[in-house]
């Protein structure tokens, strides 16, 4: 006679049979797909707006005089290397009462760096209020709004908005806005110059995660990789007008990176990691806005890191989400150029960076590995240009920054991590040694570069931007 705890078992053995065949049949996983950087395209449910009034409108809130003379006037710096050039000395360690903090902002959300100009703060903001791109201007010893300027732009959230950091110079200040919105005005008083709508008249592609790229001045030029219809654009500062556009051949679209100038063997050239390859552009003579060489060979969809390039022509390239790394090699010969590819490899082999451009110091290069970087994951480390694989020390397990930038300052690393921490360190190509480090910011997604000049150094997470004084001499 047969169980009825039986003949239940046997009915859910069928049922699973039963199951498991339709599974098989129907495929119920089958409209799904993987998912890829930027292809749920958030951020992108925006309508163009062609008739943006950039720069319409300004706001004077005060004056503020200051004695100050030192700049950071751009992205990575007047050099663009991340390496101050100034020669006051800074502090080691924080000291018994911590950092000491002059003036913190609440900003909109983004990652934004801030630039410096002779004892004044420049950063461009996104005011969700007022749904503006918005230029601010700050004094930098007090933190006062001394004025600012802003145009209406709609901007759905998407891992924060603004990205990128004002080019300055003694008489003009250069902005480029999430959806590419170029904006010149005059340093001292905000007075607006020209304004160019780049994703209007160019017919450019925006970045999965809003325009990341730092806008360039260079001889009184605006230079900008714009994509679309134009591979690269020069604008003269004074005027607004166009000196000479790079056709866009091969229909190459903008990245996350910035533009790098670079003189290799007296020529003087552009050099932009875009969506479909890196390449090198004419900046002076008869040969401006010419493409000197390419390299298609390095092609991803999320590109962040600027190029890294040396004097010996080598070009170290990175970037996120699996890319890796490659390391070309420049060649000059009867004033022909051409690149050969040395190096090409997985995160885990060797120096990567998933978002902060790698910094070279004392004949080595010092970087930050992205989170798929294996045993390394998220670690400062240090290697031979030689050979981009070999790891010559690392900052250890216990000592991760994730996505925070950094500089060399007073002949020492200033480390920002993810959360707001801020490590003091020796930039040795022996080991790793760590001086100091304090809990700064309170927040989360502390990727804005850093800033600093006359010992105030600025920084900032998703929400808030603030000034240390880390300055000797004050302490």
């Amino acid at each position: 006679m047969i169980s009825k705890q039986n003949i239940i078992l046997s009915l859910l053995i069928v049922a699973g049979f039963i199951s498991l065949g339709w599974w098989l049949i129907a495929d119920p996983v089958k409209e799904l797909t993987t998912s890829e950087p930027g292809a749920d395209n958030r951020g992108k449910g925006v309508e163009v707006n062609l008739n943006i009034n950039i720069g319409e409108f300004y706001e004077h809130i005060t004056n503020e005089s200051s004695d100050l003379k030192e700049t950071w006037p751009r992205f990575r710096g007047e050099d663009f290397d991340n390496i101050s050039k100034s020669k006051v000395a800074l502090i080691d360690k924080f000291g018994p009462n911590g950092p000491d903090i002059k003036w913190r902002i609440h900003l909109g959300e983004g990652h934004a760096g801030a630039a410096i100009y002779e004892g004044k703060v420049y950063v461009l903001d996104y005011d969700e209020e007022l749904r503006s791109d918005m230029l601010r201007c700050y004094s930098l010893e007090s933190g006062t709004e001394l004025w600012k300027r802003w145009y209406k732009v709609n901007i759905k959230r998407n891992h924060g908005m603004s990205r990128t950091v004002p080019a300055v110079t003694k008489d003009y200040i250069l902005t480029i806005g999430p959806r590419s919105h170029v904006m010149c005005v005059n340093r001292e008083d905000g007075e607006l110059r020209w304004g160019l709508n780049v994703e209007a008249e160019y017919h450019t592609d925006i970045p999965f995660w809003y325009t990341g790229q730092c806008p360039l001045i260079d001889e009184g030029k605006a230079i900008i990789a714009t994509g679309g219809s134009a591979l690269m654009v020069a604008i003269d500062l004074e005027s607004g007008e166009k000196i000479w556009e790079t056709p866009n051949e091969g229909n190459w679209a903008m990245s996350h990176s910035s533009i790098m100038p670079f003189n290799y063997k007296g020529v003087k050239m552009y050099v932009y990691s875009g969506i479909g390859g890196v390449f090198g552009i004419a900046a002076e003579g008869e040969n401006a806005g010419k493409i000197l060489w390419k390299s298609t060979e390095w092609n991803h969809q999320v590109v962040a890191p600027s190029p890294l390039c040396m004097p010996d022509g080598k070009i170290f390239l990175s970037a996120g989400y699996g890319a890796g790394s490659m390391v070309v090699q420049l060649k000059m010969e009867a004033d022909v150029f051409s690149v050969e590819t040395l190096q090409k490899y997985a995160p885990k082999e060797g120096l990567a960076s998933e978002q902060q451009t790698p910094v070279v110091y004392d004949g080595h290069v010092f970087g930050i590995l992205p989170k798929d970087a294996g045993q390394y994951r998220n670690q400062f480390v240090c290697v031979n240009p030689a050979d981009f694989t070999q790891i010559i020390w690392s900052s250890g397990p216990t000592v991760r920054f994730g996505l925070g930038p950094y500089m060399i300052a007073d002949g020492k690393f200033f480390i920002l991590s993810d959360d707001g921490t801020l490590t003091i360190a020796k930039p040795s190509v022996k080991q790793y040694i760590q001086l100091d480090q304090a809990k700064i910011l309170d927040g989360q997604d502390a990727w804005g570069p850093l800033a600093i000049a006359d010992g105030y150094l600025i920084m900032r997470d998703s929400e808030t931007m603030l000034c240390i004084d880390i300055a000797k001499k004050r302490h």
